[in-house]
């Protein structure tokens, strides 16, 4: 597909711990594995960061390597632990005929009428599913439609989202995807309501042993 993100990659012949010179030079290490044999691959490191952002590691790209075009998911991206920069990439090389698995993220859809009409909002339990599909049907987002949630008791699970013809869901049916929470300063505000009535009931009862006790010197 002409609309698919590209990446431009050159066969590399360094490794092991040489790979840092040419992270220093400007390049990631990569390898491209899946119908043959794999390949280790170079690619320019602001031109990958730029791919994988709109790729990340569930959606399809092209990969030109040598005036080759390979069809790739990236399957793994490492990054180093604080400047946050791509280390090494693994890129499968994708059968158009054959399914495949992957993830796609949830994103939530609509308006909760628990969440307008009370004092909470609806969260996520989960934020991604996994899935099955030909590569030409592969999602990366999957809506999750609130709306569902009209009550405070209301609950979203995987059984109820919709997927696009062509596309399984893999994840546990039953799995809890979305419910409705009380704010933080609505739970406070109840359990002070709920001590001051404590507090209350403590002092009719002492006022009533106290009216005994009286009754009984009298």
């Amino acid at each position: 597909m002409s609309d698919r993100i590209k990446i431009v990659a050159e066969p590399r012949t360094v490794t092991g711990k040489k790979v840092n010179k040419l992270r220093r030079e400007g390049l990631v290490p990569g390898v491209v594995y899946g119908q043959s044999e794999p390949i280790n691959i170079q690619m320019n490191s602001l031109e990958l960061r730029r791919a994988l952002r709109v790729t990340g590691l569930n959606q399809l790209a092209t990969l030109d390597l040598d005036g080759k075009q390979y069809t790739v998911l990236a399957r793994e991206i490492q990054q180093h632990l604080t400047r946050r920069e791509v280390l090494h990439v693994d890129f499968m090389e994708v059968d158009m005929a054959a399914t495949i698995t992957s993830v796609a993220d949830l994103v939530t859809v609509g308006e909760s009428a628990a969440a307008a009409s009370e004092d909470g909002v609806v969260t996520l339990a989960i934020f991604s599913v996994d899935i099955e599909c030909l590569p030409d049907a592969l999602i990366s987002q999957l809506e999750v439609d609130i709306s569902r949630i009209e009550t405070p008791n209301d609950t979203i699970h995987v059984s109820d989202l919709t997927a696009p013809k062509g596309v399984t869901i893999l994840t546990d049916p039953d799995t809890l995807v979305a419910s409705f929470s009380i704010s933080r300063a609505a739970l406070e505000e109840e359990e002070e309501g709920l001590e001051e009535e404590m507090e209350i009931t403590d002092a009719e009862s002492v006022e009533v042993i106290s009216k005994g006790k009286e009754d009984e010197i009298e």
